[in-house]
């Protein structure tokens, strides 16, 4: 778990979200801001940024067959018995560990333009302090400079890490450079070794740190969109006259979305954030997980609001007489420091040949996932290569038995 899972959900009861006071300009609820539909990239339905967050394409609000979306559905669900668009995205192999047969961070970006050049619609990285690695946010300036069309995103960005205002000059300048093409996934931090040590190195408290979470969100959001100095007031975070940054692509900023699967993780990614990055071992509960959220975001008003339903998940396309369970506890144990056994018991693990992996993805995506974050559960880089080649020839056959559209 030294990567996504330091960061990528809430595994724990978080406490009540935090009650924020107002800036100085006024600002909507977090994460009910309607997504950019103007920008000349990424608001015209051509399957890039804004698309992907659900600007003008296909995710157009929280609720099943709700809003006018490019296939006339959400991508939380079916309009006249068709599933929204699916779009698939991968992890380019950022940190160190996997580097054999000479890979440096030179070749970590021509993974990334090999992924988009393949089909792929988005790239991710992960955010820890614990194992060396390219830090989050330079990897996707350096990937923003040489890419396209695909979304760039974090599984997920650890905001603790960075002081608040800091980070949301450092976003900005992100999806800036990339044309707003940005999307953070974020998280409060995994419990334990993965966890409250990473807090320690940065110098953030561990307690609160849902409501901490939280409140960065808020204030980053008030920032990008405010016309003058920010005071904000909150129960953790207080700033005073914090003066705008730079202003990203998007008035509102780049999406957002929350890892976790407890209770209160998905009532707070429901009332508060712009998706929901998770990576339950059964796709019934993921099913189960979006229904609550759908509730939760009728509660606080936002049924209509864009919302984008994704799922983090490693996947090994293999031949192998066993089914890949020899690479892929090799992975397990080199990723996350515990066999496999262990692993698919936390996260999302889908191997085996192409047609078990199609069939095993399109199990998630009848359950309401449209963005499939994919990690390839291969020890090294030289076998992640392949197994992005291989996943490329395998998303027709994942789409006809999802039964989906590829994305535009």
């Amino acid at each position: 778990m030294t990567d996504t899972t330091s960061g990528g959900t809430d595994t724990t009861v978080p406490p009540a979200p935090a009650t924020t006071g107002p800036a100085t300009t006024p600002h909507p609820a977090p994460g009910a801001h309607p997504r950019s539909r103007s920008h000349p990239r990424n608001g015209t339905g051509t399957g890039t940024g804004t698309e992907f967050s659900g600007g003008t394409g296909a995710t157009v609000g929280i609720h099943p067959g709700s809003g006018t979306g490019g296939s006339g559905t959400t991508d939380g669900g079916h309009s006249g018995g068709t599933p929204g668009r699916l779009r698939l995205g991968v992890f380019v192999p950022t940190v160190e560990a996997p580097w054999e047969h000479g890979l440096d961070p030179h070749g970590v970006v021509e993974f990334g333009v090999r992924a988009e050049r393949l089909g792929f619609d988005s790239l991710w990285v992960t955010d820890s302090l614990l194992t060396p690695r390219i830090e989050a946010m330079t990897a996707l300036t350096a990937l923003a400079m040489v890419t396209e069309r695909v979304v760039l995103g974090t599984g997920a960005l650890l905001p603790a890490l960075r002081t608040p205002v800091q980070a949301a000059h450092t976003i900005a300048s992100v999806d800036r450079l990339s044309d707003g093409r940005l999307v953070l996934g974020v998280g409060a931090g995994f419990p334990g070794r993965f966890g409250r040590p990473v807090y320690e190195m940065a110098g953030t408290p561990w307690p609160r740190r849902f409501t901490r979470l939280d409140e960065t969100v808020d204030l980053w959001r008030r920032l990008w969109s405010a016309q003058g100095p920010v005071t904000f007031e909150g129960e953790v975070l207080r700033f005073e006259d914090v003066p705008a940054p730079l202003r990203p692509t998007r008035p509102e900023g780049p999406p957002i979305w929350l890892g976790g699967a407890t209770p209160k993780a998905l009532d707070r990614a429901g009332r508060l954030y712009d998706g929901w990055l998770p990576y339950p071992p059964d796709p019934a509960d993921y099913a189960t997980g979006l229904t609550a959220i759908r509730a939760a975001a009728d509660g606080a008003g936002r049924s209509e609001q864009p919302f984008s339903p994704a799922l983090f998940v490693n996947v090994l396309v293999s031949d192998a007489t066993d089914g890949g369970r020899a690479l892929l506890d090799d992975y397990a144990h080199r990723a996350y420091g515990m066999p496999i056994s262990s692993l698919e018991q936390i996260q999302a693990v889908v191997a085996g040949p192409a047609d078990v992996v199609a069939e095993h993805l399109a199990a998630y995506v009848r359950a309401g996932a449209r963005d499939l974050v994919i990690r390839c559960a291969a020890p090294d880089v030289v076998e992640q290569r392949a197994q992005v080649e291989a996943l490329a020839e395998l998303r027709p056959l994942l789409e006809a038995r999802a039964g989906v559209e590829a994305a535009a």
